[in-house]
């Protein structure tokens, strides 16, 4: 039979037969398109992850991430290949480039990691110079002209292009923004707890406040109180106004290297919502109780009034924690941050019972210059203790809300995260294997056997590099109306609640709790509504995840062109059809080290992916590398790098 895509057939249970070499097979994919002209079909249905070799000629026309329908091919030597492509389905609307002429006519020129092809361009003025940066709509067979772009803006405005970003907000929406502002929150009647010592607790340069915390020292049984106030988006932005309808197409802010798009205008999302130090601000509170154990022992939600008693930032909170002092913690919160810091390591000891892993990760950080506003250098950034506190209050508030929702038959937004498949589990051991790491689960991964793995790199220099490909192998959390188990957090229910400023799942969850709380009992969680608008959501927060780092790299290959010759090393934390994905110790940063870099001869991705062979030795994911910067290209955020030796 033909499976699912119809690639390739079963002939007994579990085993799988390729067609014959070059027989053709229609399957239906999506367009990868590579710089130098070329692409790939990245099959969908396929047992095992499956790239097609697309030919220049037969990817004019068409534009990354398109689906299509094709005609599969398997070559002698095992490779695929794909031709005869049909457009089936294209999400991209807008192209960005550079005019160019020819035959006396005009052509957008566009990014090459969207099109390997100009596009005719209609629309734009006969003076208009050659070089100009463009947006242009998707049209049929053409680009038609939508705005210039001004030199400084052309790194952001090529990303928001490639990821179908909204760059700019119309001026009727930002004077909406501006109204709202000034609008109030209505006389809903709301607890009044802005006598209670709260604070926010965020990065130094985070506008956007959306969750405050407050504690109540423990009680004759031990029990704390811990109070989780969360900016109340709805009352400011009514459902479905022109406000809300916008941010529900954005669906999340975007925070790209050196510019936020905000899912509301500033004017509320930094300034009317934001819960900013000394201001009355309207609030969503979830109320936990939690034992000496961290069980979390009762739940209560409710509107309230709040007022910050200190804004303080990540590195005074562990500055503080650290040494018992700090400027910037004002001493009538000091016991607040101490308190803040026993609940959360409770919930921490209880999560270790249960299983699951950490959030904390690497991440690639841009510092910049005071006085210029360039990027100055890229490093490496890990999460305090200031973090895992917040991170460990946040995590409870979600999952208190998700079970308080399904505990009365309510709808949700939920955040759930499948259990590792039989394959992934074997992927995953191998890759460990490459680390030095035994993971020795037989064939199931555990919530528990989970934990035991992460415990095993817990802060060695190799963590970075494994958390990355953790998250590959086991694959990102969803949306969807269903609730479900977050295999990862070790959640039996999880949803996201305490970001409505920046997410708009958690303004839905917002909404839902607070008609409830009004007395409205007749909400259906089987309303398909939900589980569409938790697709859309999906699609949107990949995009944005997409532009945020394909920001930072083009922000590191600045920088590195700077740095051509010099030595660098790095675990490979990927593999593609055109070579190796490499992160770099202590940096964050990702290069790229071409099939045709490796030394030896002609070099091959191994069917399943996860290696690539050659006549002298095999490279697989986990594999230690030195290397040599050859070169960068911002405009590709590509790092080029090559083995040593």
């Amino acid at each position: 039979m033909i499976v699912a895509g119809g690639v390739g057939a079963v002939d007994s249970p579990g085993r799988r037969t390729d067609p014959p070499a070059g027989m053709t097979t229609p399957v239906r994919g999506r367009v990868s398109v590579h710089p130098r002209g070329f692409g790939f079909l990245e099959v969908e249905g396929a047992p095992t992850p499956l790239s097609a070799f697309v030919a220049p000629p037969e990817l004019n026309r068409f534009l990354d991430g398109d689906q299509v329908e094709a005609q599969l091919t398997q070559e002698e030597d095992g490779r695929h290949s794909a031709a005869g492509l049909r457009l089936i389905s294209r999400w991209r609307t807008e192209l960005f480039g550079t005019l160019v002429r020819r035959n006396n006519k005009q052509f957008l020129r566009v990014d090459r990691e969207v099109s390997n092809t100009d596009w005719l361009l209609e629309g734009a003025a006969a003076d208009l110079p050659e070089g100009a940066t463009l947006v242009a709509t998707v049209g049929d067979g053409k680009a038609v002209l939508q705005r210039t772009i001004p030199g400084a803006e052309a790194s952001v405005a090529r990303v928001c292009a490639r990821w179908g970003l909204a760059l700019e907000r119309s001026a009727e929406l930002e004077q909406a923004g501006r109204a709202a502002s000034r609008g109030g929150w209505g006389e809903v009647p709301r607890l009044d707890l802005r006598e209670v010592p709260t604070v926010t607790i965020d990065a130094i340069h985070s506008k956007d406040l959306d969750d405050a915390l407050s504690v109540l020292p423990a009680g004759p049984d031990g029990s704390l109180r811990v109070l989780i106030s969360i900016a109340d988006v709805d009352a400011f932005v009514p459902e479905n106004s022109p406000l809300d309808l916008d941010a529900r197409d954005r669906a999340t802010s975007v925070y790209l290297a050196g510019r936020v798009l905000p899912m509301f205008p500033e004017s509320l999302s930094n300034e009317a919502i934001s819960l900013l130090g000394g201001l009355d601000r309207p609030a969503l509170t979830v109320e936990l109780r939690i034992d000496t154990e961290g069980h979390v022992t009762s739940v209560d939600l409710y509107e309230s009034l709040i007022r910050s008693h200190a804004r303080l930032t990540y590195d005074a909170v562990a500055e503080f924690l650290a040494t018992g002092r700090s400027a910037a913690v004002p001493e009538g919160v000091e016991s607040t941050v101490r308190w803040l810091r026993t609940a959360a390591a409770r919930l921490s000891a209880f999560r270790a019972s249960r299983g699951g892993v950490e959030l904390m990760r690497e991440e690639a950080y841009v510092r910049w210059t005071q006085d210029t506003g360039e990027p100055a250098e890229i490093v490496a950034r890990m999460d305090n203790e200031a973090h895992r506190i917040v991170e460990r209050l946040m995590v409870a508030a979600n999952e208190a809300v998700a079970r308080w929702l399904v505990e009365r038959g309510l709808p949700g937004i939920y955040r759930v995260h499948d259990e590792p498949q039989i394959e992934q589990v074997q992927r995953l051991a191998e890759f460990a294997r490459n680390f030095g790491i035994e993971l020795g689960v037989g064939t199931r991964l555990t919530i528990r056997g989970l934990a035991a793995f992460e415990a095993q790199f817990r802060g060695l220099p190799m963590e970075p590099a494994l958390r990355n490909v953790m998250g590959r192998v086991l694959g990102p959390a969803r949306y969807t109306s269903t609730p479900s188990l977050h295999f990862g957090l070790g959640a039996p229910l999880y949803l996201h609640f305490t970001s409505p400023i920046r997410r708009y799942a958690d303004l839905m969850v917002h909404r839902i709790v607070k008609q409830y709380l009004a007395g409205a009992r007749d909400m259906d969680p089987q309303d398909p509504s939900y589980e569409d608008l938790a697709r859309h959501i999906n699609d949107r927060a990949l995009a944005a995840t997409k532009a945020e780092n394909e920001s930072v790299r083009m922000i590191a290959a600045r920088l590195y062109s700077r740095r051509i010759g010099e030595k660098v090393r790095g675990n490979i934390i990927a593999i593609k059809p055109f070579g190796l994905i490499v992160q770099m110790v202590g940096t964050g940063v990702t290069g790229t080290v071409a099939l045709e870099a490796l030394p030896g001869g002609v070099h091959r991705v191994d069917p399943s992916g996860y290696a690539v062979t050659g006549p002298r030795r095999a490279y697989s994911i986990g594999d230690a590398l030195d290397l040599t910067v050859v070169s960068a290209n911002e405009e590709l955020g590509r790092i080029d790098l090559a083995p040593i030796g």
